[in-house]
Order: structure tokens, then C-alpha cells, then sequence
């Protein structure tokens, strides 16, 4: 009976969405936050990556239930044992799934990052993406000494830069404070890197890990990018908007990072005379740390691998109700053209007196 009843939680999980007010105002504004500043800092103790461990335990269940259940049901002769071998399995997949709803999944569901800011309406005219671009290109050209000058030694954890400009975005944007975690190396790590891989969230132990092949000037935006998740940011592209607008915030090696993740997804998104546009005025050290990543990929992809990986997580985005799939990506672009900004690359919140409960004036709740 409790079997059974897991899984049509899980069913109702799967099939029924949540209303995105009361996501946003019960779980990602007040139940989230705490259960992240609770257990990042605690796995950020970890040496290793919980989600290796995780997986680990994960493997060796399913061949225990398995073998167990084919043993049984070939020293029997009989389907009873395979068949609860399988019922085993469901329920704990669906038990599982309902673990990733409440640590962390439930984001998925939270009301877009564009209803909660002062947005140009539709999407960005030819004319505003090269214009990005050339924002990007303006301050690519004009960072590139300094923060070469400054390197990328500390691990992004550890620089006050990119936490205080983290910190400072979240503030801007009214949400709870969240704790950023390490960048930690993974076993997956050659999938990561063959699949071009950047960076994921453990959603179960809410850690962050990273390619080991980054190169020091895209550490800072990969590991705001997660920090992003972390603080409850499901959405690709809001996750890269949040990363960049976090390294605009910090030092110029910490700006570098954001600009130069900013320009590498508007390039793709102007038209040809847009991009060459953007080409004419990028000056040779930008455009060398450039090559130098595009080298990176090239060297390291395996291009079966990126073309599965990448598939099968397309499917696991599209599972959780995010519309494009793995497109949501080049969404940061519409974000970054058409939100509108105050002084000091500052995002402008919309009045959202739905989240306040009936007092309009309230704010959202902490």
C-alpha cells in the first residue's frame, strides 16, 4: 500500500503542475532557501562529490535487487520474484523523484525570472542583440589587461569578488540569501568534458561541480552560473543571467568571466551582419581567449557523446515542463536585451503584490 501510494505521488508530480504563484511565494521564497542554507554549507565540508557516492549506492542497489530477483525467480521457476524485483525498482525511482521535488526540483515551477522583472515587451530586435554585443565587446576590450593582470588564482568559493557580487544581485532581485558551494571535481568529469559539460547542480545534495578543463577566465561565470541554481534558479538561461550579472558585480577578472560567457551566446544570436559587426571591433586578446576555448572544446568533445548527452538531457528539461528544451539556453540573450537596468547594471523588479500575501506593500516573504 505505501508502495503504491509513492508512486502515484510520483504520477501526480509528473502530470499535475503546481500554480507558479504559490511555487514561488511557499517553496522557492520561504521552504528552499532554508533547506539550502542547511545543506550546502554542509556538503561544501565534503571532500568529495555527494553525488559520486549517491550514484555509487544508486548502482550497487539496482544490481542487488536485480540479481536477487533473477536468482530467485530462476531457482523457482517462477515470474513472482522478477516481478517484485521490478515493483521494487518503480517504487524506489518514484521515491526518488519525490526526493528531487523537495530538495530542489520544485524550481522548475516558480514563476519565470521575466514576470518578475521590468521587461521590454517581445522579443529582442536584431538591432538590441548586436547592440549587447557590443556592449560585451566594449567591455571585453577594456577589462582584458586588468584582469589578466589580477589571474583567476582563487577558486571561485574563496573570491569575495564573485560572492559579493553574488550577494549583491540576489538583493536586487529580493531573494533570500544563499550559501554559493565549491566547485568540486566528479567523476563524471569525463563525460563533462567529452560531452561539453561546463557545470551541474547535485540537486540532491545541492552541490556544485565543474568541468576540471575550464580554463581560470571561465571558472568564475561556471561556477556563478551554479551558484544561481543553487539559489533556486532552475531555468538555464535565468541561471546564466543571474552568473553574469553576479560577475559584472565583482573585480575586472570577475566582469572578464561575465562579459566573455555574455558575448559568446549573443554572437550566435545576431544576424551575419550583426556578427561581423561584432568581429571588426574585438580586439586580439579577447579574441585569443576565444580561440583559446573554442581549442578547449574541440581537443576534449567526443561528438557522439555531446549529441546523446546532450539529448538525453534536452528530454530530462523538457520532463520538467521547460518549454525548448536545452534552447533555453540562448534565452539569457532576450534576458540581458530586454530587461531594464538602473544604474550599474542593476535589474529593475516589477511590483509582484501577488507574492505579498493581501498587502501589496508587504514585499516578498523572507
Amino acid at each position: 500500500m505505501a508502495g503504491a501510494t509513492v508512486v502515484a505521488l510520483a504520477a501526480l508530480g509528473v502530470a499535475v503542475p503546481l500554480p507558479a504563484v504559490q511555487v514561488e511565494r511557499w517553496y522557492s521564497a520561504l521552504l528552499y532557501p532554508r533547506i539550502q542554507r542547511t545543506v550546502t554549507p554542509l556538503v561544501n565540508q565534503v571532500p568529495v562529490a555527494v553525488l559520486d557516492v549517491l550514484l555509487a549506492g544508486a548502482a550497487l542497489a539496482v544490481v542487488v535487487v536485480v540479481s536477487t530477483g533473477l536468482r530467485e525467480a530462476w531457482g523457482d521457476r517462477r515470474v513472482a520474484p522478477a516481478a517484485r524485483a521490478v515493483w521494487c525498482l518503480l517504487v524506489s525511482a518514484a521515491a526518488v523523484y519525490l526526493v528531487f521535488l523537495a530538495m530542489w526540483g520544485l524550481n522548475y515551477q516558480r514563476l519565470p525570472l521575466s514576470e518578475r522583472l521590468d521587461m521590454v515587451p517581445g522579443p529582442p530586435a536584431p538591432g538590441a542583440v548586436v547592440n549587447l554585443g557590443l556592449e560585451a565587446v566594449s567591455r571585453l576590450n577594456a577589462l582584458h589587461g586588468e584582469a589578466h593582470a589580477l589571474g583567476w588564482s582563487d577558486p571561485p568559493s574563496q573570491s569575495s569578488s564573485l560572492r559579493d557580487g553574488f550577494a549583491e544581485v540576489q538583493t536586487a532581485l529580493g531573494d533570500p540569501p544563499s550559501v554559493p558551494g565549491r566547485l568540486k571535481r566528479s567523476l563524471l568529469g569525463p563525460y563533462f568534458r567529452w560531452s561539453g559539460v561546463d557545470g551541474m547542480l547535485n540537486p540532491f545534495g545541492l552541490e556544485t561541480l565543474a568541468n576540471s578543463d575550464l580554463l581560470p577566465f571561465e571558472r568564475p561565470f561556471v561556477a556563478a552560473h551554479e551558484w544561481a541554481h543553487l539559489a533556486g534558479y532552475a531555468d538555464e538561461a535565468e541561471a546564466s543571467f543571474i552568473g553574469w550579472l553576479a560577475c559584472v558585480h565583482g573585480d575586472a577578472a570577475t566582469e572578464y568571466s561575465g562579459w566573455l560567457a555574455l558575448y559568446l551566446r549573443v554572437f550566435p544570436a545576431a544576424d551575419p551582419q550583426g556578427q561581423a559587426a561584432l568581429s571588426a571591433v574585438l580586439d586580439d586578446g579577447p579574441r585569443a581567449d576565444i580561440a583559446a576555448i573554442a581549442e578547449r572544446q574541440q581537443r576534449t568533445q567526443v561528438s557522439a557523446v555531446r549529441r546523446a548527452g546532450w539529448a538525453v538531457y534536452d528530454q530530462y528539461l523538457r520532463t520538467n515542463r521547460v518549454e525548448g528544451g536545452v534552447a533555453r539556453y540562448s534565452a539569457i540573450v532576450t534576458l540581458a536585451a530586454q530587461a531594464r537596468f538602473a544604474d550599474g547594471w542593476t535589474p529593475v523588479r516589477r511590483t509582484m503584490p501577488q507574492l505579498a500575501g493581501d498587502d501589496p506593500a508587504a514585499g516578498r516573504p523572507d
